[in-house]
């Protein structure tokens, strides 16, 4: 499904989708996501693609969900174009990077956690605002983030929803590596073309075997967070929440309990 906010491009064997649309951070809309998995499975036929680099622009990466878009589209089904998304990320074959600039936010930090390689620029940030927004983790998170981060400081991600630096997200083994903002381009085109150059058939294996044991836990985890996100979406407090984010306005807390 072509989509002007998602833009593709294949060089010397690295297919690159950029999320484009900074007027409004980056925010994705479900012609976005639909976009994006159809981005991943041409990409896994597509013999001439050997890496998928996934990068925004130089200021955002992601800012997540368009609430807007996401309340006349909420993704209420297992079949909506997030979870079509999540699912062709989860089961790509090809080592998937990703180029971190500016804020990843919410979807924006969990779909890093199927990435094979994240580098991030000196200014980048990382936040986890479900809760906030009277919603529950997605893509796997959590299952994935305890496993990557460890299970105290998961918590603390998701519960409290706090922005950390890339600094921090490196410590915490969220992303791999921190370059200064104006190298992240060229560092994570080079990682991918290192891969890209490596034997075919030797690094796809690979790449399975780190999978094969924990690929039908997430698609489980995934399950499970798609229908309590389904049910939160529709409960009183996260029409109260998103609402409010939509008008600019503090939640009414007595709408919250």
């Amino acid at each position: 499904m072509k989509n002007d906010n998602i833009v593709t491009e294949v060089t010397e064997g690295v297919q690159r989708i950029e999320i484009r649309r900074p007027e409004k951070k980056n925010a994705l809309t479900v012609g976005m996501y639909a976009a994006m998995a159809d981005a991943l499975l041409q990409a896994e036929t597509d013999r001439d693609v050997r890496v998928i680099l996934f990068h925004g622009q130089a200021d955002i990466f992601t800012s997540g969900n368009d609430i807007g878009d996401f309340l006349q589209n909420p993704a209420n089904s297992e079949d909506s174009p997030v979870f079509q998304f999540l699912r062709a990320l989860m089961h790509a074959k090809k080592p998937i990077l990703a180029a971190v600039t500016g804020r990843a936010i919410g979807i924006g930090t969990t779909m890093l956690l199927h990435c094979d390689y994240v580098v991030a620029g000196e200014s980048a940030s990382f936040s986890l605002p479900f809760v906030n927004l009277a919603l529950v983790p997605e893509a796997g998170s959590s299952l994935l983030l305890p496993l990557v981060v460890g299970q105290k400081r998961a918590s603390e991600l998701l519960l409290f929803g706090d922005k950390i630096s890339a600094a921090e997200a490196c410590d915490i083994g969220l992303i791999n590596s921190v370059v200064a903002d104006v190298d992240v381009g060229s560092h994570a085109l080079a990682k991918a073309r290192i891969l890209a150059a490596k034997p075919r058939a030797a690094l796809l294996a690979t790449k399975s075997l780190l999978k094969r044991a924990i690929v039908p836990l997430v698609e489980s985890a995934m399950i499970e967070e798609a229908h309590e996100f389904s049910d939160r979406l529709s409960s009183p407090e996260a029409k109260e929440v998103l609402s409010a984010f939509l008008e600019k306005r503090r939640p009414d807390a007595a709408r919250l309990d």
